[in-house]
């Protein structure tokens, strides 16, 4: 569940902050910042139960509880029941990681599309989507990419009580389960694999950074 809402949030994040930069000032830019300003305030666990009230009380889309239907055997259960179990916690954890990075990207691009290299390709009669390409798509994706495995640890913890709400078995749970039985090793396996868990994506982060910008690469070759 962490790592599809994880890749979600990057995901939709990344792509209303191009939205919301490249159109400044529209209707479709205060929609989406009142949507990314909206959710930054929100608390996880009421996006949660609001989300579970609508789907799964309302609308009977999704489910209500659990990661497989209650009453099957653990072999019987199908992919498409676990994934449809799995949609709606997902997304919960994945709409609340999209606010930081829509509004970090959109100002980002914001400042990209006002630099004076912009302003020499604009007066070459290139499109506002082709400057976005060539030339604003490499200088937001650094930050945004460090950005979003920062949020790792945010995500984690967020978990912990989306878990609860959807009454579905993963790391967040067996925290809290450990902290109700006062489990001590289990609580410190799973602060160790959190840190781990961080620590990782921070290092994935730094060696994306040459293959997205060359010019790091380069820069560090001549370094003495």
């Amino acid at each position: 569940m962490l790592a599809i809402a994880w890749l979600l949030s990057g995901l939709f994040g990344l792509g209303l902050g191009i939205l919301a930069g490249a159109l400044e000032r529209s209707w479709v830019d205060r929609l989406i910042r009142l949507y990314a300003y909206g959710l930054a305030s929100a608390p996880t666990f009421w996006v949660a139960l609001l989300l579970l009230i609508v789907f799964a009380v309302s609308f009977k889309v999704a489910p209500i509880c659990c990661a497989a239907p209650p009453g099957v055997l653990a072999q019987e259960v199908t992919l498409g029941q676990r994934l449809h179990h799995l949609l709606l916690p997902a997304l919960t954890l994945s709409i609340i990681g999209v606010a930081n990075i829509a509004l970090h990207t959109r100002q980002k691009l914001i400042e990209v599309l006002q630099s004076d290299y912009v302003l020499f390709a604009r007066a070459q009669g290139e499109s506002l989507w082709g400057i976005i390409r060539h030339h604003g798509l490499r200088n937001i994706l650094l930050p945004a990419l460090t950005l979003q495995f920062a949020s790792l640890s945010e995500l984690f913890g967020g978990s912990v009580l989306v878990e609860q709400v959807f009454a579905y078995p993963g790391l967040g749970e067996a925290t809290v389960q450990a902290a109700l039985r006062s489990d001590v090793p289990l609580l410190v396996g799973i602060v160790f694999f959190s840190a781990l868990f961080v620590y990782t994506g921070n290092t994935l982060a730094d060696l994306a950074y040459p293959l997205i910008d060359p010019r790091i690469r380069l820069g560090r070759s001549r370094h003495p």
